[in-house]
């Protein structure tokens, strides 16, 4: 059983210390750290602890077989999409197809923060299944547009942004777009 405690605690942006002091009962940095190295063994115990400490499943830190993961395209915030400064990634499952993640990091619209977002790649011929969906758009210079795509016109692509009072941008054919597919939300 591979250990993906420091993957899933970097990717929520936690230190060792976070995690420590969440664990009930708490416990110290330098256990947290021995056990994401594997210098101490990780019971089921510890595996529980740690899970709660970091609000995900026990089974989202063991590396199973099947699990692949999902590399996050942009961050949704209230200044809209922006792309990550450096790589991140979302544990998945299962895949359905060409994905990417998508990470809410302030409420917008319909999405909370703390939401994912798993975003089914589209080719130009197959935006059409899109319609009135949500959508990640990819610009020029790394930058990502998210809304709702309200229609396609001349080999462009109208959308509408999830912001109160945003008018509808006008992109021309991208590459590729995100069609929201999975919604993960901690309750």
């Amino acid at each position: 059983m591979l250990s993906r405690v420091r993957e899933v605690r970097k990717a929520k942006r936690l230190t060792l210390f976070d995690v420590a002091e969440r664990c009930d009962p708490p416990t110290t940095a330098q256990t947290i750290g021995r056990l994401e190295t594997g210098t101490r063994t990780l019971s089921l115990g510890w595996l529980n602890r740690i899970a709660g400490a970091l609000g995900v499943d026990a089974s989202e830190l063991v590396q199973l077989p099947d699990q692949q993961e999902l590399p996050v395209a942009a961050y949704l915030g209230a200044d809209g999409a922006q792309a990550p400064t450096k790589a991140d990634i979302l544990i998945a499952p299962r895949l359905l197809g060409e994905m990417v993640g998508l990470r809410v990091t302030d409420s917008i619209g319909d999405y909370r923060r703390g939401d994912e977002l798993w975003l089914e790649q589209l080719a130009p011929e197959n935006y059409g299944e899109a319609l009135n969906c949500d959508v990640l758009v990819p610009r020029p210079a790394g930058r990502f547009l998210f809304g709702r795509l309200l229609g396609r016109e001349d080999g462009k692509l109208h959308l509408l942004p999830l912001a109160s009072g945003a008018r509808q941008q006008v992109v021309a054919d991208p590459a590729w777009i995100g069609r929201a597919a999975k919604l993960i939300r901690s309750l």
